[in-house]
């Protein structure tokens, strides 16, 4: 088991499998001028594998794929039949925002991937345009569908309210849990380098999205198999559930129990920390497994108490890497 100088278990790793994306979300990318990872840096998947069996004989469970866009990664599914096959990984899992998901939706489960995350942020056609820079919403609804029929369940979606840009559609995710056994999710507006839309009056805390879902119906304490910072809740007699996630407004730091690994190597024990740990070397030379798992051990070590995020504008700053370089 991996546990850190806190007493945390760690036993949870996100990996980014690319930085590019198909489209470009206010959110978390500059709407031009990023420079992507060259090819030549992007761990391979043999790599990534790798890691995992060496964290997996730690004690690691639980993988998340992100990117970037992972589905716009070539034969992502050929990573996650590898991953599947690795013995003591409870939980395999997938972050995408659902562009391609109609056409991969039953590749990726008989893949062995176990359920999906999708990034969706309005149910207007004309906004969701505007908010990801060009992407097509038909789509992502027709991967809802998708998923579903491929028994990728129970389906997530994540939803990042901005104030007066899409925070007046709260209300209308929070009701589509009533038919449908959605985890409708609500986070924090996140400051990131290239994040231009980014402001600390853009932010809607979580308090205040719950309180106003509430005025459509009393909320009540849901329980479901939890594996992150998300504090779920229900309606009356729904079949779905509503998630938030307050990363600046109520810290959930001492529940951590997770790394990234970015797309090129670096091991990151904090969303909000600039510390990494790079595994390129060792992937790549002759340090061995030990001396991959001794890199891990170290990542685990120096996994800080929490950050001092808060909602305020000196964290916008442009040294931060943006969002897509760190992992989704």
């Amino acid at each position: 088991m991996l546990s850190d100088t806190f007493h945390r278990t760690i036993d949870y790793m996100r990996i980014s499998v690319t930085d590019r994306c198909n489209l470009r979300c206010i959110y978390c990318m500059p709407d031009t001028g990023t420079v992507p990872i060259p090819h030549s840096e992007t761990l391979r998947y043999e790599e990534i594998v790798r890691i995992v069996k060496a964290a997996v004989g730690m004690g690691l469970r639980k993988i998340r794929i992100t990117g970037g866009e992972p589905l716009v990664k070539k034969n992502i599914t050929h990573l996650i039949r590898l991953l599947s096959a690795i013995e003591g990984i409870e939980d395999l899992s997938l972050t995408t925002n659902g562009i391609f998901l109609a056409e991969y939706a039953e590749e990726l489960a008989d893949a062995g991937l176990r359920r999906v995350n999708i990034s969706l942020d309005s149910l207007k056609a004309d906004r969701y345009r505007e908010i990801t820079r060009g992407g097509d919403i038909e789509r992502v609804l027709k991967g809802i569908e998708a998923v579903q029929k491929a028994g990728l369940v129970p389906v997530k979606i994540n939803m990042v309210p901005i104030r007066n840009i899409n925070d007046d559609e709260v209300g209308d995710f929070a009701l589509m849990t009533l038919r449908d056994q959605y985890q409708v999710r609500f986070i924090e507006f996140m400051p990131f380098s290239g994040c231009g839309a980014w402001s600390a009056e853009r932010v809607v805390p979580a308090e205040e999205i719950q309180k106003r879902i509430e005025k459509l119906g009393a909320l009540r304490p849901a329980k479901t198999k939890k594996s992150g910072p998300a504090r779920y809740f229900a309606f009356e007699g729904a079949a779905g559930v509503i998630g938030f996630i307050s990363p600046l407004s109520h810290h959930f730091c001492s529940e951590c129990n997770r790394l990234r690994l970015t797309a090129d190597g670096k091991l990151r024990p904090c969303l909000f920390s600039e510390t990494e740990i790079d595994l390129k070397p060792a992937l790549r030379g002759d340090g061995g497994d030990i001396e991959i798992r001794r890199l891990i051990s170290l990542a685990v070590a120096v996994k800080p108490e929490g950050h001092d995020m808060r909602v305020r504008e000196t964290w916008l700053e442009k040294t931060r890497k943006s969002m897509s370089k760190i992992g989704g």
